[in-house]
């Protein structure tokens, strides 16, 4: 029997495989797709915007430059360690195809952050990321079986006996990271539940006669929007229709002119049309993540719209988070309820982004009030505030889970604090335990762990910060779990490590 059974090679289940196999699980991943390679994973159609959260579990996993080398992309500085500090933010996200300025981001009111590697995200591909999940998957024990469509599933209170095709999986638990129509999701009986779409969104490499017609970059118009990628052929556009077309319809190509030349306002001329895919922004999510000894996890969980380049970000999240637990479950040491905290957490996160782009959504449609709100959203835009807002939310940076704590840093993901030796934070993080973190000289937190150091690694360097704290509990997923000021507090120590750890620690 194997520990847990993955539906989906994606990057969220691949990455939910390399957190579970770095922890020492059985790991099996099941994904119905014989092969790896196809153009909607390369570029250009295979091409999406990893936020700064999302970059931070690369690079807290060892597998920044993996990834930066895999994407084209440069790494920062030299030498052994991957982080440097990066530069101010070159290219950053949009709020309904209205571009955020990077200049007008005020590094400095982002909520307890400092300089780190990581500040304006990566542009990659989802080849490029499976490539380097796939290889870290392999090198921690993890199976791969390709060609194996999930069909069915039966659970009881030990586990779940997974079918694909003639074959059966027997496992202590099932995850499903099998993408927006999840037959997981089906299978297990869970409820999803949310709004129907307003727009049908379009994806296309084709050949254009008149390329110059249009605008390079995203362009919001009274009928929609288009966005003309720096390939050429390479075209996004919106269509107001209320979602019409979706995946279960092949759009000719006079469909496709016709949308085009409607939301474009221009009488461009497509002559063929080479890839084309479809998607709408129906919001829906899942009322739980978890039914018994199935969980769910990315798009399986939850599916929006792609503005702002939320779907792929927040998959990563939800692996992260449960990853860990998940593993502490498997191996015994984990409390009643960890698991449960996994859809305590994530779910408010998934549903914000659901509002996040049904707003974008709202603002997009061809009438005088969303006319209006877009006005009002272009002048918010034009603002040091309204940029850092908008950029704070789409980053993650703003992300902050509840864990019963009133200290500004617990339920935040852990600065990337710059030792004075030269060391970073993510140089401890790459075996995926947590960390009992002195950042002064007094080892306040030094025997505070005895007896657990397999799953929390205390490190004691003074640190160059100014965020007026003494010490830390930080959990494998980076999320800062306690907290304290200046003055040492053990037993708030104990309690949160016994929380997150296991009664063990004492």
């Amino acid at each position: 029997m194997h520990d847990v059974v993955i539906a989906g090679a994606g990057p969220v289940g691949l990455l939910l495989a390399c957190e579970l196999g770095l922890a020492g699980c059985d790991v099996l991943v099941l994904e119905k797709e014989p092969e790896t390679g196809t153009p909607w994973k390369a570029l250009p159609l295979g091409m999406r915007g990893l936020s700064a959260a999302s970059v931070e579990v690369f690079l807290r996993r060892g597998m920044l430059r993996p990834l930066l080398s895999a994407s084209g992309a440069h790494s920062y500085g030299s030498g052994d360690t991957e982080a440097q500090v990066a530069p101010a933010p070159r290219s950053v996200s949009h709020f309904a195809g209205m571009m955020l300025n990077p200049a007008d981001i005020d590094a400095d009111a982002l909520p307890y952050r400092l300089p780190s590697p990581v500040l304006e995200g990566v542009m990659t591909s989802l080849e490029a990321v499976e490539t380097v999940l796939a290889g870290r998957a392999a090198e921690v024990g993890v199976e791969i079986r390709r060609g194996r469509q999930v069909t069915g599933l039966r659970q009881d209170a030990e586990g779940v006996l997974v079918q694909a095709g003639e074959d059966e999986y027997a496992a202590r638990w099932l995850v499903g990271c099998d993408g927006g129509r999840s037959t997981v999701r089906g299978l297990a009986g869970f409820e999803f539940t949310g709004t129907q779409p307003l727009f049908t969104g379009y994806t296309m490499l084709a050949t254009v006669a008149d390329p110059d017609k249009l605008k390079p970059g995203f362009t919001l118009t009274p009928t929609g929007m288009y966005l003309q990628m720096p390939t050429p052929g390479h075209i996004g556009m919106l269509d107001c229709d209320g979602g019409t077309f979706d995946r279960s319809q092949q759009p000719p190509l006079e469909h496709l002119q016709t949308v085009l030349r409607r939301v474009s306002g221009t009488d461009v001329t497509l002559r063929d049309v080479q890839f084309v895919s479809t998607f709408t922004d129906r919001a829906m999510q899942t009322t739980s993540y978890r039914q018994g000894r199935v969980l769910l996890a990315g798009d399986a969980a939850h599916i929006h719209s792609p503005l702002g380049a939320q779907g792929l970000n927040t998959g990563i999240g939800d692996a992260i988070n449960l990853g860990w637990k998940l593993a502490a479950t498997v191996h015994g040491y984990a409390h009643d309820g960890l698991l449960d905290s996994y859809t305590h957490e994530r779910h408010p996160i998934g549903a914000h982004i659901l509002d996040w782009t049904r707003a974008q959504s709202a603002v997009m449609k061809p009438d005088p009030h969303a006319q209006a709100s877009q006005a009002l959203v272009r002048d918010l835009l034009g603002t040091r505030d309204g940029t850092t807002y908008v950029y704070s939310r789409t980053s993650g940076a703003s992300h902050r889970y509840d864990l019963g704590s009133t200290h500004p840093l617990v339920g935040r993901n852990a600065p990337e604090f710059r030792f004075t030796d030269g060391t970073w934070l993510s140089d401890f993080t790459q075996d995926g335990r947590g960390i009992a973190l002195d950042l002064t000289t007094d080892q306040r937190l030094a025997g505070a762990t005895a007896g657990r150091e397999d799953l929390i690694r205390h490190v004691s360097k003074p640190a160059m910060n100014e965020l007026g704290c003494g010490a830390l509990l930080v959990r494998p997923d980076g999320v800062i779990a306690w907290a304290d000021g200046l003055d040492p507090d053990h037993a708030g120590f104990e309690l949160a490590a016994a929380r997150w750890f296991g009664t063990a620690v004492v």
